[in-house]
């Protein structure tokens, strides 16, 4: 499968108003099945690290935490080129190849140990790389995902659809941890891991099949265009909050899902007749109740969103998930049924904080270089991601399980009150830009 065999049909892509009902829905399955795939290898991770590699509780936060910052470190020197890329020659070229680079490497994963003694080398570097790997699969997806998702959108009608993408994120979060992590404890490590490659694989199969680019391809050998990026960062006031947002939000996810999940099965060892992979399972409930709550919640943020503004919305969130990581902080014991009451406000939160500045950044983004700043507004997100799994994974070890997420609460409510700050400027100043009401967002 070639570029320019994917060229060929770019040319004969639809415009706005051919996009038919199923094209959405083509889309809504596929943000779905990236959203299992993502979200398997992640909560696998700490259980196969202690079942199958023997990690340590000493050592457990840190390597959680260092693995998953190496893959957006790697994510971070790609990210924002892919999106420059995917102005050049679409976006569903890169989205089939990375949903084959992710399958292939998760197909190889469990392989590890042997491997890694063919090559001399430990098992752990081996499975860094793997990981690595698996991640740059999902950096080629996912950006063109929301990229695509402002492709096939208005202004007008962009939050509600965006709300349907959300929907589908969060449920492909929620069967995760609700259904798929109740496997380990029943067929393995193992198969549990071929699972998601199968996801992954076919991901790869429905995209090349149903998917259609909305812009055409600018086949032109031009450089990332920095100035026009930057020029409209200085402009946009709303843009520079949709990217601090991202700085905290693109890893809230994250962070939940590997810190509580380790929380989970390194508290075990202090428990009676609790083995690590009954640990995972009740994570997985508590990670799943999350994932509903933010699939409940995405909609109603939707209709906010389109009635209350762009910003407006943005600072509700980032409050609600201010308070709701802070509360975790009262929870000593995890398998405690407390938990699920600071795990629900989050959810709440999370929902609007992802939402919102994606449709505010591609709101902003002018249509010829709309991959480009959504390439930046992901790049930003990997900042964020790296920064705090860093700070977390050594809050975890040193201070205790709960400090990561009081952590990320002070940096919501901090931001909270420049989100207020920025509201009120633009309540003041109702355009900026003559092609843009401000008011509206």
């Amino acid at each position: 499968m070639s570029i320019d065999s994917f060229n060929a049909e770019e040319m004969k892509s639809p415009v706005m108003e051919d996009l038919q009902g199923y094209h959405h829905n083509a889309l809504y399955l596929i943000v779905a099945i990236v959203m299992i795939f993502l979200t398997m290898v992640l909560a696998l991770q700490p259980l196969y690290l202690s079942r199958v590699l023997g990690l340590a509780r000493e050592n457990a936060g840190f390597v959680n935490a260092n693995i998953q910052a190496i893959t957006e470190l790697v994510d971070l020197l790609f990210v924002g080129y892919l999106g420059y890329i995917s102005d050049r020659i679409g976006r569903i070229p890169l989205i089939v190849y990375g949903f084959l680079l992710a399958g292939i490497t998760a197909l190889v994963a469990p392989f590890d140990r042997e491997i890694g003694a063919m090559l001399g080398l430990n098992a752990l570097v081996i499975f860094y790389v793997v990981r690595v790997l698996m991640s740059l699969g999902g950096t080629l997806i996912w950006p063109q995902i929301a990229t695509l998702t402002g492709d096939y959108t208005r202004q007008d009608d962009r939050p509600l659809l965006l709300a349907n993408v959300g929907f589908m994120m969060a449920f492909g979060v929620t069967i995760v941890y609700a259904v798929f992590m109740q496997l380990p404890e029943q067929i393995g490590v193992t198969m549990t891991m071929w699972l998601a490659a199968l996801f992954a694989l076919t991901g790869a199969w429905l995209a090349r099949k149903l998917l259609v680019e909305m812009v055409q391809p600018k086949m032109v050998d031009r450089s990332f265009p920095f100035r026009d990026v930057w020029a409209l960062v200085k402009r946009e006031q709303g843009l520079r909050l949709s990217f601090l947002s991202a700085f905290t939000a693109r890893n809230d996810m994250v962070l939940v899902g590997l810190f509580l999940m380790t929380w989970f099965i390194y508290f075990a060892d202090l428990l009676d007749n609790t083995s690590h992979e009954q640990a995972a399972s009740r994570a997985g409930l508590v990670i799943g109740l999350l994932g509903f709550v933010v699939l409940v919640s995405i909609p109603i943020w939707g209709r906010v969103t389109a009635r209350t503004g762009r910003i407006p919305a943005i600072v509700i969130g980032l409050l609600i998930s201010g308070i709701g990581f802070a509360s975790m902080g009262l929870i000593l014991n995890p398998f405690s049924w407390w938990i699920f009451l600071p795990v629900a406000i989050i959810g709440v939160g999370q929902a609007g904080c992802v939402l919102v500045p994606q449709t505010l950044a591609l709101d902003l983004a002018p249509e010829e270089i709309r991959g480009s700043v959504l390439g930046v507004f992901n790049t930003v997100g990997c900042f964020g991601v790296i920064f705090f799994l860093q700070v977390g994974g050594i809050l975890f070890d040193w201070l205790g399980p709960t400090v990561p997420f009081m952590f990320m609460g002070i940096v919501n409510l901090a931001l909270f009150g420049y989100a207020l700050s920025v509201m009120k400027v633009v309540q003041k100043k109702p355009k900026v830009r003559e092609d843009l009401d401000l008011s509206s967002i």
